[in-house]
């Protein structure tokens, strides 16, 4: 099975740590997205989609990490219940979480990634204050739905033991910290449940998966010296239109 992934990626993230922490064997792909390798020609044949996470398993090819995550707990009987639980009702609460996310949690905390970390190199000036205000005001909004709808008391969103709910909210969770924005200060329930999910993934699998986002700044100066980057500005400039 082959994973074509960047770890800067949030959704590449949760297939990578996933995988990797319930012993499913894969080969790294790395898809560059700083150099613009997901519009090559090579990538293009395998994905039209031209995003990342994308899985090769044989001649099967699936793209979206949460269908992608759904698979490889259905393909490996190995892997724990808690997951992706059997019982109808506690997957559905795993369901209704990775439906919610996608224009919530994921949306904001990108917004706010993109805004500080590439915002200033694709526009060629500073992020306007009412536009990162209103951006951090979004995602405060969806963390404290995260805590009072989805995490409540429990130690994990559906319960006692982690699940791909949890794994995928703090993937998403952890893109924001990259760019210096602590979205646990002052949170100390959301802070505890971190510490949980990082007990549950491997402290050192998760420090692994989060290694590339928390030198984000990196990731600036990379492309700022990349020869494609004239390239990619047109199609990231409509991110900030």
């Amino acid at each position: 099975m082959e994973l074509y992934l960047d770890l800067h990626s949030q959704p590449c993230r949760s297939v990578f740590l996933f995988a990797k922490a319930v012993g499913i064997p894969f080969e790294f792909k790395l898809v560059d997205l700083s150099k613009g390798q997901q519009y090559s020609e090579e990538f293009g044949k395998i994905s039209p989609m031209r995003r990342v996470p994308v899985m090769k398993d044989g001649s099967f090819v699936l793209t979206e990490s949460t269908a992608i995550l759904k698979y490889l707990v259905q393909k490996h009987p190995s892997v724990a219940d808690h997951w992706f639980p059997a019982e109808l009702q506690q997957r559905a609460r795993v369901n209704e979480y990775l439906s919610w996310q996608h224009m919530n949690l994921r949306a904001h905390g990108s917004k706010v990634f993109l805004l500080k970390a590439l915002f200033p190199v694709i526009m060629d000036a500073e992020v306007p204050k009412e536009k990162m205000d209103a951006a951090g005001e979004d995602l405060n909004q969806s963390l404290k739905m995260l805590e009072e709808k989805f995490l409540q008391s429990k130690p994990f969103i559906i319960g006692d033991k982690v699940s791909l709910a949890d794994l995928v909210a703090i993937v998403e969770i952890m893109q924001p910290v990259g760019v210096g924005v602590d979205v646990f200060e002052g949170r100390p329930k959301l802070s505890a449940w971190r510490e949980r999910v990082k007990k549950a993934i491997g402290e050192q699998l998760f420090d692994e998966g989060h290694e590339l986002i928390m030198t984000a700044s990196s990731l600036m100066q990379k492309m700022q010296n990349n020869s494609q980057l004239e390239m990619l500005k047109p199609k990231l400039r409509k991110l900030f239109s």
